[in-house]
């Protein structure tokens, strides 16, 4: 499956209020390898960005004053990034400047091009509930190595996001690999009998049931005592 990871730059917060996009970075991962297809652009935004904007990004109204208008490549980035499977951190974000950008150039929606939006804020939250979920937050938990990263960069940001991702979802890839060669794997089904088999019963030592009973109290304390091996056990 073709992936891009997305990330973008920004005058300011607000889509709606008039702020623009000045940089889009994209990185492409096919069968979740980096292919070094990678897209970076600046744009200039017909405007200033705001003070605070500029100590997050540091990149200089004066900079993009001589750079492409989102106009003049809307196409080569629609083009790229056409029916692959788009991963953005807080999503939400990008997604509602990317649309309003289109929307000024006549485009429809960015999610009528691709054939879906992972957010890996969404996904973050899910797996680490209650932690820090930012970008660098995720880099140090998972050891993705963001020490290059001093400022905000689109291109850079969307390549860490890229590790962050692949690490966040390592599970799903050892379930897909085992998956591929179960099928590949020629396999041969021999029918036995086993009707004449006796097979032992083990009963559990008084160790053994004092340590399950103590992970079924810990069970019982984190749901609130609606643990289910309870609910079933003789």
């Amino acid at each position: 499956m073709r992936q891009i990871v997305l990330d973008t730059e920004t005058t300011g917060l607000s889509a709606e209020g008039g702020d623009r996009i000045i940089e889009i970075g994209c990185v492409e991962l096919y069968a979740r390898k980096l292919t070094g297809n990678n897209l970076h652009f600046y744009i200039n935004p017909e405007r200033d960005s705001h003070e605070d904007a500029l100590k997050v990004h540091g990149i200089s109204n004066e900079f993009l004053r001589d750079k492409p208008k989102f106009a003049q490549l809307v196409d080569d980035i629609l083009a790229y990034v056409q029916d692959a499977e788009v991963i953005i951190h807080n999503a939400a974000f990008d997604i509602g400047f990317l649309n309003k950008e289109l929307e000024r150039v006549g485009k429809p929606p960015f999610k009528n091009h691709v054939s879906g939006v992972i957010d890996t804020l969404v996904m973050a939250k899910e797996m680490f509930p209650g932690k820090r979920n930012s970008l660098d937050a995720l880099c140090d938990r998972l050891e993705v190595d963001n020490s290059g990263r001093t400022l905000h960069g689109a291109l850079l940001d969307a390549e860490l996001l890229a590790d962050v991702y692949i690490n966040m979802t390592r599970g799903q890839e050892a379930l897909v690999m085992e998956s591929v060669d179960a099928v590949s794997e020629k396999t041969t089904v021999v029918s036995r009998d086993l009707s004449q088999f006796v097979l032992p019963v083990l009963a559990a030592n008084a160790q053994e049931m004092a340590a399950h009973e103590d992970v079924l109290a810990q069970m019982d304390k984190a749901s609130g005592g609606k643990t289910v091996w309870r609910q079933i056990s003789p």
